[in-house]
């Protein structure tokens, strides 16, 4: 629940203050009994919760221990669940974070609510909430302090009585956190609360919701299923790409530990909260739907936008996450960034999702014989964003936006036929034109489906003042299961146009064999490029085409300083500091334009000296998606380590960082000075 690095860093000093306080505190109390079944180690907590993966709300990514974080709030949401349509879609739980009570438990050792947030008290609340046919969770720790800095009562040595009084409150869901557990075993600590919430529920009749918060640092995957519902498979999410992108790499491959009543949990939604586009919350949507996740809003709905509300709205979407079979997607191909994850579903379909990792727009592809459908003559493929069914003969494909996700659910059905055929559109290669210099773009209209698509026309619309003229055939009377239609386009951006994305539209119309009319668009971004001067050139100097970074942008000439741009430092690994160059945090992607007029990229890189023992990362330089560099896993411990790579006729070159496989905590990465070779030599290095 809170940013991983200060969250690890505040636990580990507040440990060593508070060592061996539960004894002499008297934490230390003896629990009632388990209960027998907990203490034969009976596998599934077989209650009937959480059958399928829990929906809901969660306030900490908006508002965190803001002031207007309060009853009002709350109860608003709550409201907003029915006015909006959320309810009926299947959002059950309004749940509290952190900063809810006050900062000492009262003189019998309860937890009290904040009389300023609650003033009604958490009961009120829970009746309100109750009353609108909802559910009310609440959070707490697994240690005796909560995670925020204010530090909280948390409930270790007082499970038992805490879960009681949530019961009596008519709480339905807890989280339970990782902060201040003096080292006590994390199955330990989390059984306890197990147990403490059964005893609540059978003198209340309250049953409780139970997710276990440890951020997957104990593997609560391989243990878990028999004390909580849903486990944390990693740190904290944030609002951004990188941050989303790695969660998403840490929880796929836990797919066989996922099932009604036990969930992986790769942290709250970020939809809406405004650090990415609606492309990337549509495929973070996508993405935590196929992969069976908990579905918790964590964006003020009282501030939230129409297309927000779409996103988070889509029922056909979500009936993939609520999937009664309750198997997380797993991934069928991934390689080039273009990512295919299929799930299982109760009625043998299969929901498909084709995934762009990269920054610029990819064709994925697949078949219906590769994602596990038994073989038919062909197949019905629903589009789960357009809300439109085709028909297919076998072969699932899209051009896919960058950072964007196709999600289609594909059957064998033997109605195939009353579909349309599936199109693909597409561009044989990116768009990228330097300004008054005419670029040839060809686009591709490709039928997927049985039945031949007829009447077929195509279009490709740019910015205004630009020229898009086709410089060969647009229509085809008929195109066969197969077949494409192929058009050249000459595409001019006018003289001065600056560097930067442009959108173009391709557009499709044809008809079925029933005469029912489709039309189809397929948005592109062109990028207007400026090739690097002759010579040799500081990368930090150049505009890139695009960057992504895990935590924080990617900064010019300082380090990554995790939050806004512009909060880093000077770069320094193994104490030298360094003037020029990328500071990025893993997993990251700075793509730089070449075109094909460079030689060579060279670099200093490391772990940034600013975050003392930690880190691991491993650089990568790829040329036109090609490696042709890489360093391994590097530390913090190591200098930086000298990499060169030859892009002799590259047009696009990526300098990209991975985690090195452990997550991303504290993995900043540095590519000191930096620099390309284009040209031929030159004396100086350009871009001071």
């Amino acid at each position: 629940m809170r940013h991983p690095h200060t969250r690890t860093t505040r636990r580990r000093v507040l440990g060593a203050l508070t060592a061996g306080l539960l004894c002499a505190a008297g934490l230390a109390t003896a629990a009632p009994a388990a209960p027998a079944q907990a203490r034969a180690g009976v596998p599934g907590l077989a209650d009937g919760l959480a059958l399928t993966p829990p929906m809901g709300f969660n306030n900490w990514n908006s508002t965190h221990c803001r002031a207007d974080f309060n009853e009002s709030m709350v109860k608003g949401i709550a409201d907003l669940f029915v006015a909006k349509g959320l309810k009926d879609a299947g959002y059950q739980y309004v749940n509290l974070d952190d900063c809810w009570a006050l900062p000492q438990r009262d003189a019998d050792g309860k937890l009290v609510p904040d009389p300023a947030r609650f003033p009604h008290g958490i009961k009120a609340v829970a009746d309100y909430v109750h009353a609108k046919g909802l559910r009310l969770g609440i959070y707490t720790s697994a240690g005796t302090r909560t995670c925020n800095s204010a530090g909280f009562p948390g409930a270790l040595g007082h499970e038992y009585g805490d879960a009681q009084q949530f019961a009596d409150w008519g709480v339905d869901y807890l989280k339970y956190d990782n902060c201040n557990n003096q080292g006590v075993d994390a199955k330990q600590r989390y059984t306890t609360m197990r147990d403490a919430l059964r005893a609540a529920s059978r003198t209340t009749g309250r049953p409780i919701v139970y997710s276990i918060c440890e951020w997957g640092e104990n593997k609560p995957w391989e243990w878990a299923s028999g004390v909580g519902h849903l486990w944390r498979t990693t740190g904290d999410i944030s609002d951004n790409w990188g941050s989303m992108l790695s969660i998403l790499k840490q929880n796929l491959p836990l797919a066989p530990y996922a099932g009604p009543g036990h969930w992986n949990d790769p942290d709250m939604l970020e939809v809406g909260n405004g650090g990415m586009t609606d492309t990337e919350y549509r495929s973070h949507f996508s993405l935590w739907s196929v992969m069976a996740a908990p579905l918790l809003i964590g964006t003020d709905l009282r501030k939230a936008s129409p297309a927000t509300f779409d996103i988070l709205d889509n029922k056909e979407v979500i009936a993939v996450d609520q999937d009664p079979l309750g198997r997380q997607g797993t991934v069928v191909s991934s390689a080039g960034g273009r990512w295919v994850i299929a799930k299982e579903m109760t009625d043998g379909s299969r929901a498909v999702a084709l995934f762009n990792e990269s920054g610029t727009a990819q064709r994925i592809a697949t078949t219906a014989a590769a994602v596990g459908l038994s073989d038919a003559p062909a197949y019905t493929l629903r589009d789960l964003w357009q809300h439109r069914g085709y028909n297919t003969a076998g072969t699932i494909a899209a051009t896919v936006p960058a950072h964007g996700t196709v999600l289609l659910r594909v059957s064998a059905d033997p109605h195939w036929a009353a579909n349309p055929p599936a199109a693909e559109l597409g561009l044989d290669a990116s768009p990228l034109l330097e300004a008054a210099t005419p670029a040839t773009l060809t686009s591709t209209v490709t039928d997927l489906g049985r039945t031949s698509a007829r009447r077929v026309s195509v279009s490709l619309t740019g910015p205004d003042g630009w020229t898009v003229q086709p410089a060969s055939a647009t229509t085809a009377a008929t195109l066969a299961t197969g077949r494409t239609l192929r058009t050249a386009w000459k595409v001019t951006a006018p003289p001065g146009t600056p560097t930067g994305a442009y959108a173009l539209t391709l557009r499709a119309d044809y008809r079925s064999p029933a005469g029912e009319r489709v039309t189809s668009a397929l948005p592109l971004t062109a990028s207007v490029v400026v090739r690097p001067p002759a010579g040799t050139s500081y990368l930090s100097g150049l505009t890139w085409l695009s960057a992504t970074s895990g935590w924080g942008p990617v900064e010019r000439d300082t380090s990554n300083g995790e939050s806004a741009a512009g909060d880093g430092h000077p770069i320094t690994i193994g104490g030298t500091v360094y003037a020029r160059g990328l500071g990025a945090h893993a997993p990251s992607d700075v793509s730089f334009y070449t075109g094909k007029a460079c030689t060579k990229v060279t670099a200093d890189v490391g772990v940034d000296d600013e975050k003392g023992p930690k880190g691991t990362v491993a650089f990568e330089i790829r040329a036109d998606g090609t490696k042709v560099a890489s360093t391994g896993v590097l530390t913090n411990a190591m200098p930086a380590q000298p990499l060169t790579a030859d892009i002799t006729g590259a047009q696009v070159v990526d300098l990209v960082v991975t985690d090195a496989g452990d997550g991303n905590d504290s993995d900043h990465a540095d590519w000191a000075n930096a620099s390309v070779s284009c040209g031929g030599a030159a004396p100086a290095v350009r871009g001071d």
